[in-house]
């Protein structure tokens, strides 16, 4: 099964270097998918509130935003994807510089289309290429099956992305990006949290093989019992 591609390469947006801060004062994230799942319309939604049903085919655009999480801004970096993934006998062969959007991020969402049954297909594919950069299971994961509001042209059932989600070991969730801005800021949210307790877990690992032991300091009590034993036996 060969999904649709753009006409066109695409490359991805540079990604800018993100300034050194404390851990959890900066999260990275990607969403990937097949074209026209709604991975933009998503991203803005959850950035500006406002939905956008219209998209030209991105190039990859990089959205860089603070965001108010848990009483603390968070600089948050999301990198859109272009929709031009190609799968065929459970491989995805993707962009190189895909590949190295995939390397950068911290955590994604891996985002169909419930109308668009070949767009979830190539979820498990792109699921698998991120577990082979990243092969910490701990490193956030979501599959979200978008466009929920569109019930009438459902190709997937709510039931199937459960199911592949379990599979896989992931935490899955329908949304509808044009009526439920709330459950897209969820879902970003989420994921957002989950990156910052793994970059906080991931500093307390580093701080605690930084620490040297300190020698044992030795027994005063029996150094002087030994003392008083050398004493003793010469006094014999």
């Amino acid at each position: 099964m060969r999904l649709p591609s753009m006409s066109q390469p695409s490359l991805l947006a540079p990604i800018a270097e993100c300034p050194p801060g404390p851990p959890g004062a900066q999260v990275r994230l990607a969403v990937l998918g097949a074209r026209g799942v709604g991975k933009s319309a998503m991203i803005v939604r959850f950035l500006t509130k406002r939905f956008i049903g219209d998209y030209e085919p991105n190039t990859g655009n990089l959205y860089s935003r603070l965001v108010h999480l848990d009483g603390d801004h968070v600089a948050v970096q999301i990198q859109d994807t272009p929709g031009c993934i190609q799968v065929q006998e459970d491989c995805v062969q993707v962009l190189d510089s895909l590949s190295r959007c995939v390397k950068w991020a911290e955590g994604f969402l891996l985002v169909y289309s419930i109308t668009d049954y070949s767009s979830y297909q190539s979820i498990q594919p792109l699921y698998q290429h991120i577990r082979k950069v990243h092969p910490d299971a701990r490193t956030p994961i979501i599959i979200v099956g978008n466009k929920a509001d569109l019930l009438h042209a459902r190709q997937v059932q709510a039931k199937e992305g459960l199911q592949l989600a379990n599979e896989l070991g992931s935490l899955f969730l329908e949304i509808s990006t044009s009526e439920d801005s709330q459950g897209v800021c969820d879902v970003f949210q989420y994921l957002c949290k989950e990156v910052s307790k793994l970059q906080h877990a991931g500093s307390t690992d580093r701080r605690r093989s930084s620490i040297i032991p300190r020698p044992k300091s030795p027994n005063m009590q029996d150094l002087k019992r030994r003392f008083k034993q050398a004493l003793s036996s010469k006094v014999k």
